[in-house]
Formats: structure tokens, C-alpha cells, sequence
């Protein structure tokens, strides 16, 4: 039994017996939102789906008529148990898969999907310690689901979130986000525009930033970044650079294709 198998049954979600994450399932859209100018949310009922952990990805393929097949990974904005599933994806220009799935699966539509997968960028509501969240762009999208797996789960689990975005229209969950929870802090950050009367200039994340608004590292936190290459990377080099251990610091990251 895999270390995810293991995670799976001990957070309610289906055993492994019951779940074979390498086999192509049949979903269902059941409901399309538009998230930010360029991103869309889609849930998508999938029967045999065993459920996820907070931080999961799965497989999405697509299938033209002339048989030529198209695979991307897909980061799973929720997590626990059942057999529905919401991704958020952001349209890459030229892409071969995100602009179908942003601008023209309508609800009703099927899709293959395949996992859950990755058992290691996640986030179990055993976990106590303090955590802190650093998302660019669409890679909010593993971070809201151990959002949501940690008020599912009552958590007291300090967590902090800085979002960093090009502008304000960008945002993902920003409803979400916005409305206070107990136990959460969320900073937004722009690099591009900001709202009006922003107290901070739109610039890219500094180490300056992330020192001062996450947690500090005498506190231990466990630390997820997620986002584009360069960015998971400049985060992550100013997380240890700051006295992070490397071991803490759980990155994620994507590019177009």
C-alpha cells in the first residue's frame, strides 16, 4: 500500500482497494464559474472517485476526433471525500488544453481524469503546526483546497496566505478569501496594478515582503508555494535565505506548454 493510499484511507477519503488512481474516469461538469479575467472553476462529478487530499492534482485528457490525445495536470481546488471534484484552471495563450476548458466546456460536458495524485505538496487536517501559504496566480488553486480541508476539519492550525497577483481582476476565490476566518490571515500582494489607494506599490515579491508579512521561521512553519517556475523559485531561495529550512518549504510548480 502506497504512502498516499495510506493518507487516503486515514482522512475518510476511499481505500485503496476501491480506488485505482491510474485508470481514466468518466466526469461530468456540473457547474462552470468564471474566477478572474482569464481563469474558470468547473466541478465535475466523476463516479469511482475516491476523494483527495487537500493539495492533490489529477490528469485531464482530452480527445480530438481524429484520435490525437492531449494530457495536463491539474492542481484540485477541493478535498475529502465523494466523487466531485473542482479544478481552476487559467487559459494559457496558444494552449491546447486550458482555452477549451475556460472558454467553451459548457456543463453537461464529459471529461477523463485520472488520480487523485502527489502525496507530497499536501496538507492533512492532523497536521497542528502553523502554516504558511504563498501562491502566484492560478497556483492558489492547492492552497484553497487545504483552506477549505482545514475549516471542514474545525483545524486550529495557525495558517497565513500571501497572494501575489498581476492585478486585482486576476484574483481567484477572492469571495472566498475575503471573508474572514478564524485562524487565517491572507495578504495580498500586486505586481503589476494595484486597487485604488493600495498602501504597497505594485513589485514583485521581495524577501523584504515575505519577511514581513509571513511567519517567521522560529516558529517552524510548514511553508507550500505554489505558482509559475520563476516565482516558486525566487520565493523559495528567500524563504531559506531567511532562515527557513530547505526540508519545510513544499513547492509546486507550472508552466505553459
Amino acid at each position: 500500500m502506497s504512502d498516499v493510499t495510506s493518507e487516503l484511507q486515514d482522512n475518510g477519503v476511499a481505500p485503496a482497494s476501491a480506488v485505482d488512481t491510474t485508470v481514466w474516469r468518466v466526469g461530468t461538469v456540473v457547474s462552470a464559474e468564471r474566477e478572474s479575467t482569464s481563469g474558470r472553476s468547473l466541478t465535475i462529478d466523476v463516479p469511482g472517485w475516491g476523494g483527495n487530499l487537500a493539495g492533490q492534482h489529477t490528469d485531464l485528457r482530452l480527445t480530438a476526433p481524429d484520435g490525437y490525445q492531449a494530457v495536463r495536470s491539474y492542481s484540485i481546488a477541493s478535498a475529502g471525500a465523494g466523487q466531485r471534484i473542482e479544478l481552476a484552471i487559467d487559459e494559457v495563450p496558444n494552449g491546447e488544453v486550458s482555452p477549451y476548458l475556460v472558454e467553451d466546456v459548457m456543463v453537461g460536458d464529459q471529461l477523463e481524469l485520472r488520480g487523485p495524485l502527489g502525496g507530497w505538496f499536501v496538507w492533512r487536517p492532523e497536521d497542528t503546526g502553523p502554516v504558511q501559504l504563498i501562491g502566484g496566480g492560478s497556483g492558489i488553486v492547492p492552497l484553497i483546497s487545504m483552506i477549505r480541508s482545514r475549516a471542514a476539519a474545525n483545524s486550529a492550525a495557525p495558517f497565513r496566505l500571501l497572494y501575489s497577483l498581476r492585478a486585482p481582476e486576476d484574483a481567484f476565490y477572492r469571495g472566498e478569501l475575503g471573508r474572514p476566518a478564524p485562524g487565517l490571515d491572507v495578504t495580498w500582494l500586486y505586481t503589476r496594478r494595484t486597487p485604488d489607494d493600495w498602501p504597497r506599490p505594485a513589485a514583485r515579491i521581495t524577501a523584504a515582503d515575505l519577511a514581513a508579512v509571513t511567519i517567521p521561521p522560529s516558529d517552524n512553519p510548514m511553508v507550500f508555494v505554489c505558482g509559475p517556475t520563476g516565482f516558486v523559485e525566487a520565493v523559495a531561495d528567500a524563504l531559506v535565505g531567511l532562515g527557513h529550512p530547505a526540508a519545510r518549504v513544499k513547492t509546486e510548480r507550472f508552466g505553459g506548454a
